[in-house]
This record gives C-alpha cells, structure tokens and sequence, in this order.
C-alpha cells in the first residue's frame, strides 16, 4: 500500500522544508558498475528515474541505455549548484552522498535483459 508523503512527513516528525531536502537528489559518488568516480559537478554521470548511477561510458558502450536493476533509461544527471543562490539550496546544505554503490553488472547477463529493451524508447517501457 502506497504512503502519501503526508504520511511519511508525520510518522518521521518532519517539515515539508525538511522533507524536500530527503527528497533531493543522492549525487551518488561513483559509476555502480566501473566504480569511476563522479563528483557532483560531473557532466558525465547518468541516472534513472531510481537514481541508479552509471557513467556515460558504461551506458553508452556496456548497458545501451537499460538501467540493470529496473530497465529504464538514462538521462544525465543534473548539477547542484556549489553556491547558495537562493533559499539554501545547494551542495554545501545538501551535500552529495559520499557512499559507494559497486555492483559491476554482468556483461553477458545484462545482453540477455536489455536485448528486448533497446528498441523500445524509455518513455514507453
């Protein structure tokens, strides 16, 4: 059964200023797959709507645009801004994770999952 953010935001005692900032953005620090690091003012990290996190390299070359773990598709990942422009929203309030996710995928296993996948556009699957 789906929880409302209502819900979430009463049972853990938070303000809706307080839930948006759980809601941000993990800024994973490294590919899951090639453990290459991506700092958060990278142009070369990737993410699915799970926040899956891959660089481009590994989507363009190994996963051809189909994340391992749910299927979807990449897109790139946005910047934080380093500077508080407006309403303390930026890296040095909300800070990008700093722990890695190091699942290498399974070439030959990710060939077999993705096959079907490919020519299928992201927005439709």
């Amino acid at each position: 059964m789906p929880i409302s953010k209502e819900d979430l935001r009463q049972k853990y005692g938070l303000t809706d200023e307080e839930f948006d900032v759980v809601e941000a953005l993990a800024l994973r620090p490294t590919c899951e797959h090639c453990d290459r690091a991506l700092p958060p003012e990278s142009t070369e990290a990737r993410i699915c709507s799970f926040e899956c996190t891959f660089c481009a390299t590994c989507v363009d070359t190994l996963l051809g645009n189909v994340c391992p773990n749910c299927g979807g598709g990449f897109s790139p990942r946005p910047i934080r801004p380093a500077r508080n422009w407006k309403n303390g929203n930026y890296l040095g309030a909300i800070p990008a994770r700093t722990l890695r996710k190091h699942r290498p995928v399974d070439p030959t296993a990710h060939a077999g999952f993705a096959q079907t996948l490919r020519n299928v556009p992201p927005e439709q699957r």
